[in-house]
């Protein structure tokens, strides 16, 4: 009687299928090629309080003789607490060694969310951090993960008052700039009411789930006020510091108006230093340049 082992490419490409078939909306796929992929995780799917997002990369040598490449993402997780929780991670892989472990791991951080749920805890106060202060990510090869419900950070609100309702503006989306694994791209939208428009627009972008999960969503815009013949314009970093400042710096340098402008940029685990500055600008520059709201070259 002869056994055969499975490759690994087709063990990978069956776990891939079980865990989107199983987790759905929470499973997302960052880069399909690489095999990273990300999984955000709740104490409650309906009324989450605590979220977790798990970053994965699958090595070609995964499950046969090495662990997925993981990275646990949330803003409350630290020290000790975060030491169990990895220690938790390792030990179900060593027990489990050949075998595919994506799905144990995704429960055993549930077990723990619903666990740290029902304790009197308040839930995390989420602050992003910007990618050189975060010192835990200069070695990952691996994608941060937005935290939940990101449209709640906006500063405004909107009137439950209010009569006009503005309707979704177009959104185009610009050609992605990739360098050392991170992954940039702009997109745009006309926009002439800021807080109810600004808001649908990011809501929108928010609902495709490789969106909503890029490391940072940069954005910038600037409304041109006929009657008072002045700018109404904002800006928001999204824990890039200073980011948002300079996207908006370039939108007053080409001299745009009524337009919105938002860039994604998805982490790869490499520190780009000033280049992701130009990054971010490039991308702005030329969806902007596509779509016709400035003449420069």
């Amino acid at each position: 009687l002869t056994f055969f082992s499975l490759p690994s490419t087709f063990l990978q490409n069956e776990e891939i299928e079980a865990m989107a078939a199983i987790y759905g909306e929470e499973w997302c796929v960052i880069d399909d090629c690489a095999k990273i992929f990300c999984i955000r995780i709740s104490d409650d799917i309906d009324d989450p309080k605590w979220t977790l997002c798990l970053q994965v990369m699958l090595p070609n040598e995964y499950p046969g003789t090495a662990p997925p490449i993981y990275q646990l993402n949330a803003p409350w997780l630290k020290g000790q607490e975060r030491a169990d929780l990895s220690n938790s991670l390792e030990e179900i892989y060593i027990q489990n060694i050949g075998e595919s472990i994506l799905y144990l791991w995704v429960e055993k951080i549930r077990d723990v969310l619903i666990q740290k749920s029902q304790m009197t805890e308040p839930g995390p106060d989420i602050k992003k951090k910007t990618e050189e202060e975060d010192v835990e990510c200069e070695e990952d090869l691996i994608l941060a993960c937005q935290p939940e419900t990101p449209v709640k950070a906006l500063d405004f609100e909107i009137s439950e008052n209010q009569t006009e309702i503005e309707e979704l503006p177009p959104i185009d989306h610009g050609i992605p700039i990739t360098d050392r694994r991170s992954t940039f791209q702009a997109h745009l939208a006309p926009v002439v009411c800021p807080k109810q428009v600004v808001k649908m627009v990011l809501a929108k972008l928010y609902e495709n789930k490789k969106i909503a999960s890029a490391t940072h969503n940069i954005y910038a815009y600037r409304i041109y006020c006929e009657d008072k013949q002045t700018f109404l314009q904002d800006c928001e970093d999204d824990g890039e510091t200073a980011a948002g400042g300079r996207l908006l710096h370039l939108m007053e340098i080409l001299n745009v108006r009524n337009v919105m402008v938002v860039v994604s940029r998805w982490y790869g685990g490499i520190l780009l230093g000033p280049d992701r500055f130009k990054h971010i600008n490039n991308c702005a520059r030329n969806i902007l340049v596509e779509r016709n709201y400035t003449s420069s070259p």
